[in-house]
C-alpha cells in the first residue's frame, strides 16, 4: 500500500514540476520580450540579471521574413534609400557619382551637364619609356595602316529631271575628292538647263581642302562658270562639313577677274523613315555684293531655293527618289528677272536618282 502511494506522489511532483520546465525554454526570457500573462515573474527577473552575456548573433538570414524591415520595433530610417551603412571616411557624393576617391572622373563617369570635354592629350605614351626617335617610324607605320591612306568618293546628291510650267528642264549637283584624312582635292560641280535650249548656268570648282577639326574643312580654290551669258572664273574659298544634329552644310564666296563678290549658302539633312526610304530637306541661298546685269544677278539676296526630295535606296550607293523644288527671285535680281521677260519664281516637281562609288 505504502509503495503505490509513493509511486502516485511521484507521479503528481512531476506534473507539477513541467510548467516550470516548459516556461524556462520558451521565448519570454529574450531581453525585451514580455510573456502573455503581463509582468515577468521575479525569479526570472534574478535569472536574467545573473546569466552570462549571450554572444553576437548570427548573420541575418537572407528570407524578406528575416529582413529588419520585418522586425516589430525596429528604426528603419537608418536604412531607407541606401543599401550601404555609413562607413568612416567615405566620401557618398563621390560613391553616387560612381567614382572611387582618387580616381580622375572621365567619361561615363563625368557628372551630367553641358561642361566642355576634357582636353585631347598631345603626347604619345611610348615616348615616356622609349626616345621619341625611334618610335617616329613605327608611329609613321602604324598611322598609315590605321587610317593614313589615301582614298577617293564621287557624289551625285541630285541629278533630277524637272518639271514646271513652260519648258521642261534638268539639274545635277555633284562633288568628289581624293585625298587622305586632313588633306584632299575636291572637284564641285552643278548646273541647269532647258530641253532645247541647252545649259542655262553651269560651274565646276577645283579646291583644295584642309581638315580644321574631325567635322569641319576650309577649302579654295577656283571657279569656272559656263553657260549663257559671259564665262566668269573667280577665285574660291569656303568651307564644309557636319554640323551639330547631322546637317550637312556648305558654304563659300567667289571673287571674279572683274571684281564681282559672290556668296553662297547651303545644306541638307537626311531624315531616316526606314533603313531605305529617307527624306531629305534641302536649301540653297546665294547672295551677291554689287549688280552684275549681264548674268542677270542683282546685289543683296539673289535666289532662295529650298527643296524637298524622298529617296529609296535599292543600295547604298544607288537611290532613285522624287520630291519637289521651289526657286524664288528676290530684289533686283527679281527687277531684272522682270524686265527680261523671265519668271521670278518657279515650282519643279523631280525625278531623279542619287548614288555615289
Amino acid at each position: 500500500m505504502i509503495r503505490p502511494l509513493a509511486t502516485l506522489g511521484s507521479v503528481i511532483a512531476l506534473m507539477a514540476a513541467t510548467p516550470t520546465f516548459a516556461q524556462d525554454h520558451s521565448m519570454h526570457d529574450m531581453p525585451g520580450m514580455t510573456p502573455p500573462g503581463g509582468a515577468q515573474p521575479a525569479q526570472d527577473k534574478q535569472k536574467h540579471k545573473d546569466a552570462a552575456p549571450r554572444p553576437n548573433p548570427p548573420a541575418q538570414s537572407q528570407d524578406p521574413a528575416a529582413s529588419p524591415d520585418s522586425m516589430p520595433g525596429m528604426d528603419h530610417s537608418q536604412h531607407q534609400g541606401s543599401a550601404m551603412p555609413d562607413m568612416p571616411g567615405m566620401d557618398h557624393a563621390q560613391h553616387s557619382q560612381g567614382a572611387m576617391p582618387g580616381m580622375e572622373m572621365t567619361g561615363t563617369a563625368l557628372p551630367a551637364g553641358d561642361a566642355p570635354p576634357p582636353p585631347v592629350p598631345h603626347d604619345h605614351y611610348a615616348d615616356r619609356d622609349f626616345p621619341g626617335g625611334e618610335m617616329a617610324q613605327p608611329r609613321m607605320a602604324m598611322m598609315k595602316e590605321s587610317g593614313g591612306n589615301n582614298f577617293g568618293q564621287l557624289l551625285l546628291n541630285v541629278f533630277e529631271y524637272q518639271a514646271h510650267s513652260g519648258r521642261d528642264g534638268y539639274r545635277w549637283d555633284g562633288e568628289g575628292f581624293y585625298g587622305g584624312d586632313i588633306n584632299r582635292l575636291w572637284l564641285k560641280s552643278e548646273g541647269e538647263g532647258e530641253f532645247g535650249r541647252g545649259i542655262d548656268t553651269a560651274e565646276v570648282q577645283v579646291l583644295y581642302s584642309r581638315a580644321i577639326d574631325p567635322y569641319f574643312n576650309v577649302q579654295a580654290g577656283v571657279r569656272q562658270d559656263f553657260g549663257r551669258g559671259p564665262d566668269r572664273t573667280y577665285a574660291t574659298v569656303g568651307f564644309e562639313g557636319l554640323a551639330p544634329g547631322f546637317f550637312e552644310l556648305e558654304g563659300a564666296l567667289f571673287l571674279s577677274t572683274k571684281g564681282d563678290l559672290l556668296g553662297r549658302v547651303e545644306g541638307y539633312y537626311d531624315q531616316r523613315i526606314t533603313q531605305r526610304l529617307i527624306l531629305q530637306p534641302r536649301v540653297e541661298v546665294n547672295f551677291s555684293a554689287q549688280d552684275v546685269p549681264e548674268n542677270d544677278i542683282g546685289s543683296g539676296l539673289v535666289n532662295v531655293e529650298p527643296g524637298l526630295r524622298l529617296r529609296y535606296e535599292i543600295s547604298r550607293q544607288f537611290a532613285p527618289y522624287i520630291g519637289v523644288s521651289y526657286l524664288r527671285k528676290t530684289g533686283d535680281t527679281a527687277r531684272l528677272s522682270r524686265l527680261a521677260g523671265e519668271d521670278v519664281h518657279a515650282t519643279s516637281f523631280v525625278a531623279g536618282v542619287r548614288f555615289w562609288f
